[in-house]
């Protein structure tokens, strides 16, 4: 071969090479990526959902952890007078109060329990087996014990006695009492005990038919699931109060949730949705009741939020779906975003990388998490108050964790998971950093998150939902029982009560029986419950 031919065929092999090379960084970049999305979907269906950071206050000094430094106290003086604060806890200290803690929980029973009381007297009666003379009293121990007895059934009898007149011969006789559901032999208890158990105790209907089925009540799973449908048709106008509800506040948080969903006999399951919207601003010093109100729809597409919130008009607290954004087009919705959102993807990368310190992704999880703890001082704070204090402090970290992204941006590879988590934080850093200067708005959307947990958590015992009406009422049902959580209410109390009065309630008043209306009657009626279980059990 010339000279010519050999540098033409050089110059083919270093290109060749090049590309392999390419290629190869390339495919190492998908495979990471993809090691990346199965330990997220490994961890949403088996691990851990806590997303708590193990090593926020830790730092790397020659390549291994610096331990903690314990400043000593002088004996006299007060430590809370002091500058210098130790950072670790005494194992003592620690010990003497998780023992108190566990004290606390097991000797001290609640006081509104009923009591049964026992007295052992000894074997020998009031004499003494000594010398034969009688016993007198002179103190007493006194132990108690948690004890437990399961739900019973009984059955009510409504009995309406015929009266007649001697005279005129009238017949007079009492109206036969409401039922909530028309010829339902279940009783307001029995249908708030089945919706609460499969809603928020996440038991499955035919679980409740073998617990019935032990104390001799057979039911079938079919009979409890019509019993769920009519009762939620018959609660869908308070439903629809507390959106209407809902809707109304100047901020709203809002999220979804797959479920999964049978088509009927023959046709495959698919994914529907239920979408939550939460009405919460405890957190900015407001007094207004919260709420939440769910909604189903057969698939993700963004037509059912702009339907849900065609009424609303304020600030929309969620996630960067790209169906909320025709709610933002016209002004009247404002968005705000979510640092739990931007954080978690950090976190996806952080648990990839076995929970190292001193990575990319724990660095940014440290100062986020400066972020979260300057909310933590003003929770509860006005509105003003909790604006003056982040635009002094959460503005200026802010700012220097946007310099810390774009500089690590240009330092990794494009198409990294480290570089699309940024690109997810920069992207809608608009939206991330409007809580700033908006005292009402929060740095993240916990409070839809929390309540979607019950459903997770339920649809992991029942597994779907047997039709679309099926979600139509679950939504309803979520609605009431999350509502009344938020209230500090029993949601079982609380469906009993609406399900005795709801039937003959007039509709343009249903707003009378929305959880924080009645929260006051079902305080009122605890007492009572309380000392007719006292008198039962003497």
């Amino acid at each position: 071969m010339t000279s010519e031919q050999l540098l033409v065929a050089n110059a083919a092999l270093s290109g060749e090479v090049q590309r392999s090379q390419e290629a190869l960084k390339i495919a190492l970049l998908t495979v990471e990526k993809l090691k990346v999305e199965v330990a997220y979907l490994r961890r949403m269906k088996y691990g851990r959902s806590s997303e708590q950071l193990e090593h926020a206050q830790l730092d790397l000094v020659g390549g291994q952890l610096a331990q903690p430094v314990v400043t000593p106290v002088v004996p006299g003086e007060d430590a809370t007078d002091g500058e210098h604060h130790p950072n670790v806890t005494s194992l003592d200290q620690a010990r003497k109060k998780r023992q108190a803690q566990q004290r606390t929980g097991v000797r001290d029973l609640p006081d509104h329990l009923p009591r049964r009381t026992v007295v052992h007297t000894p074997q020998g009666g009031c004499d003494c087996e000594a010398c034969g003379r009688g016993l007198r009293e002179i103190g007493q121990d006194v132990s108690e014990v948690l004890d437990y007895e399961p739900g019973t059934f009984h059955v009510v009898r409504h009995v309406r006695p015929k009266l007649a007149c001697a005279t005129c011969s009238t017949i007079t006789q009492a109206p036969a009492p409401s039922r909530p559901i028309d010829r339902c032999m279940a009783g307001t208890g029995l249908l708030a005990h089945v919706l609460v158990s499969k809603y928020c105790d996440h038991t499955p209907l035919y679980r409740l038919c073998q617990m019935y089925g032990r104390e001799g009540v057979a039911l079938q799973r079919s009979t409890l699931a019509d019993w769920v449908a009519q009762a939620a048709r018959l609660l869908s106008p308070l439903a629809e109060a507390i959106g209407r509800y809902v809707v109304a506040a100047d901020k709203v948080h809002g999220d979804d949730t797959p479920i999964r969903v049978l088509g009927g006999a023959g046709a495959k399951a698919r994914t529907g949705r239920l979408w939550v919207y939460v009405r919460d601003d405890r957190p900015s010093g407001d007094t207004a009741p919260p709420a939440v109100w769910f909604q189903y729809s057969v698939n993700r597409k963004g037509e059912h939020p702009v339907r849900h919130l065609r009424h609303f008009k304020g600030i929309l607290q969620a996630d960067a779906f790209a169906g909320y954004h025709p709610l933002y087009e016209d002004g009247r919705v404002v968005e705000a975003a979510c640092w739990s959102h931007a954080r978690r993807k950090v976190w996806d990368i952080h648990e990839r990388q076995h929970k190292l310190a001193g990575t990319l992704a724990h660095r940014a999880l440290q100062r986020i998490g400066e972020l979260f703890k300057v909310e933590a001082d003003i929770r509860g704070k006005p509105p003003d108050e909790r604006m003056r204090v982040r635009q002094a402090r959460t503005g200026p970290m802010l700012s220097s964790l946007r310099d810390w992204l774009n500089t690590t941006l240009s330092q990794v590879s494009a198409k990294s998971p480290m570089a699309l988590a940024i690109g997810y934080s920069l992207s809608n850093w608009t939206a991330l950093t409007r809580f700033v200067d908006d005292g009402r708005i929060e740095a993240h959307n916990n409070a839809a998150e929390r309540a979607l947990r019950g459903v997770a958590i339920g649809r992991k015992n029942y597994l779907h939902l047997g039709s679309d009406a099926g979600g139509s009422s679950a939504a309803v049902i979520y609605t009431l029982i999350g509502s009344a959580k938020l209230n500090g209410i029993d949601p079982q109390a609380y469906l009993r009560h609406v399900l005795e009065r709801i039937a003959d309630h007039p509709s343009n008043r249903i707003d009378e029986l929305l959880p924080w209306a009645v929260a006051g009657e079902l305080v009122k009626a605890t007492p009572t419950t309380s000392a007719a279980a006292d008198k039962l059990a003497a």
